[in-house]
């Protein structure tokens, strides 16, 4: 609960500030983010906090989705279970090749049925199923293919190199367009192919017409460097 309460209330922070343009998740040591802490769900402790436990989870979940700007996990080890789940809410996840992933609750009396709502969303049914149902870990190469995770490199100091490129890339970008692209894509995700398509016409049109959409298309024009406003309005 304590971890938890406390990404949430960085990631509130943060994107207030109109200067941020991502957020990086990373830890120290070899793992990653190993889940919930089993010893809060002892019945000692009562139903209510389980509960709780939970919907600080989901809350967590959804302010990594829902933030202004893209929230990039750095894996460098474990992630497990609820620690799954997180990497799997990431918009852009970066791993060593040593880092591993599972979702292993079942091994310990609690089926894993909230990280599985978020790792189905990500991997294949049959992917979701083979690790909700065995436990059984799987390496980096795995996670990459089968669309868990974004990209893997050899080692630490890759990682450092990799997310810098991802986050150089970013922050070259308009945050107000870059903003409303990560709004829109969870939006249109949750939609039938038809009303996508529909909202997305709608959505390129708007784009467009923003400070930074007309920016951008007369520097394309004009064969020069885009000089981004970063208007409010363009969000």
């Amino acid at each position: 609960m304590d971890m938890m309460t406390e990404l949430l209330a960085n990631l509130r922070r943060n994107k207030q500030d109109e200067n941020l343009r991502c957020i990086v998740l990373s830890a120290n040591g070899s793992v990653f983010s190993a889940g919930h802490n089993l010893k809060e769900f002892s019945m000692d402790k009562g139903q209510q906090l389980h509960r709780q436990v939970f919907e600080k989870a989901t809350e967590l979940m959804l302010e990594i989705i829902q933030s202004p700007v893209p929230v990039i996990a750095k894996v460098n080890g474990l992630s497990a279970a609820a620690g799954c789940q997180l990497v799997a809410c990431c918009d852009i996840v970066v791993s060593t090749k040593n880092s591993t992933f599972s979702t292993p609750g079942a091994s310990f009396g609690v089926f894993c049925s909230t990280p599985g709502i978020i790792v189905s969303r990500t991997v294949s049914l049959k992917q979701s199923l083979y690790m909700l149902l065995t436990g059984n870990t799987i390496t980096a190469d795995e996670a990459v293919k089968s669309g868990l995770i974004t990209r893997v490199v050899p080692d630490e100091t890759e990682l450092d190199q990799e997310i810098k490129r991802i986050t150089d890339a970013i922050n070259s970008k308009s945050r107000p367009i870059i903003q409303r692209g990560k709004r829109f894509f969870y939006e249109q995700n949750q939609m039938t192919l038809k009303s996508a398509l529909k909202y997305g016409e709608q959505e390129m049109v708007d784009n467009i017409a923003t400070t930074d959409g007309q920016e951008g298309i007369q520097s394309f024009i004009k064969k020069r460097k885009p000089v981004w406003k970063h208007s409010p309005e363009d969000s």
